[in-house]
């Protein structure tokens, strides 16, 4: 498997737990003259522009601190948008060639508020040797739960972006079981675990936060030419019982899908890594309804009585693109059967 395919693999098994847009947050650095901390977290693929200057020199999109005089490292610590177990992290040095760091390595901790000297690290990545203008990939094998990362780069330099792809971690014994809840939401442990097409768009922007920002920012597939309709899978955070559903159409005017109908099904664990069966019991959970242009559709008494549910299946007539999908409802005591 080649560089470009492991971070495919990445994208599509996990969550980027440093992603901005979930609240991640840069909260210190020992230096960033060149580039700002927070655009280190910036979910946008980063760009250069060859003739930006500003008042410090070369623009640069990511991170960059000045070149160090005196001994020692810079750091930066990142408070992550939500908790979680992280399996990889993605050091991205792209357009970075004479200024990245050399080595860096990266320590996690938990902590409810802003680490400080008496904060206890736990060394996730050793000192490692990196790449200019590259992908530097990292496997992490550990299974706490973490909400804050430390990156030291060595001596100085610039990170374009810092990826920390993991698991989000709820605990649903904390949460009350009468409380309405969207269960699909990437907070709360949602993941879009596959689709037939994402041409256009990914499916895993459907249960990002917040509204969409422009047509970009869904799911939309290729434009149908032979019968059969377009379909996303999507595993709740937590099974549960139903109770509203809302598809967002924003933004999406003249591609659009003519109609909407929902599955259900409760099933054991189902990830990323896992394929999905080919005899899934699914269970009708919404009929053929019509949508319209860019505006949000609530489902309620539409739905069918359907429970515990675990995974939800999409399916638009017959192809377009949706900008967010939620799936309201409580979370059910009743385990999904195994095999």
């Amino acid at each position: 498997m080649n560089a470009n395919e492991q971070l495919q693999g990445l994208r599509r098994a996990y969550i980027n737990l440093a992603n901005e847009r979930l609240g991640a947050e840069a909260i210190f650095s020992t230096d960033d003259f060149f580039g700002p901390m927070q655009r280190m977290l910036n979910p946008a693929e980063p760009m250069f522009i060859p003739d930006k200057f500003d008042e410090h020199g070369k623009w640069m999109d990511g991170w960059e601190s000045r070149r160090k005089r005196g001994g020692g490292y810079d750091y930066c610590i990142v408070r992550l948008g939500v908790s979680g177990i992280i399996k990889a992290v993605d050091l991205d040095t792209r357009d970075f060639t004479g200024n990245y760091p050399p080595n860096a390595s990266l320590d996690a901790c938990y902590s409810e508020r802003a680490p400080d000297e008496q904060t206890e690290w736990k060394a996730l990545i050793p000192r490692s040797g990196l790449q200019g203008d590259a992908h530097n990939l990292f496997d992490v094998d550990n299974t706490q739960v973490w909400n804050h990362v430390r990156l030291n780069i060595y001596p100085d330099g610039g990170i374009a972006r810092l990826r920390v792809y993991g698991n989000v971690y709820r605990d649903w014994n904390q949460v009350d079981h009468t409380r309405m809840l969207d269960l699909v939401a990437v907070e709360n442990g949602g993941r879009a675990l596959a689709c037939n097409d994402e041409h256009f768009g990914a499916m895993g922007n459907l249960i990002m936060p917040g509204k969409g920002i422009n047509m970009g920012d869904g799911w939309e597939t290729r434009r149908r030419r032979e019968p059969g309709h377009d379909w996303v899978v999507l595993q709740l955070g937590h099974a549960g019982k139903l109770d509203n559903v809302i598809i967002d159409t924003a933004f999406f005017k003249g591609n659009y899908p003519d109609r909407v109908s929902m599955d259900a099904a409760c099933l054991p664990e189902i990830n990323q890594a896992t394929p999905l069966p080919e005899d899934i019991p699914w269970q009708p959970l919404l009929t053929e309804h019509n949508l319209s242009a860019d505006s949000e559709h609530r489902f309620k008494a539409e739905l069918e009585d359907v429970a515990p549910v675990s995974h939800v299946r999409i399916n638009i007539h017959p192809d377009g693109g949706l900008s967010r999908i939620r799936v309201f409802g409580y979370i059910h005591k009743q385990d999904c059967p195994a095999g």
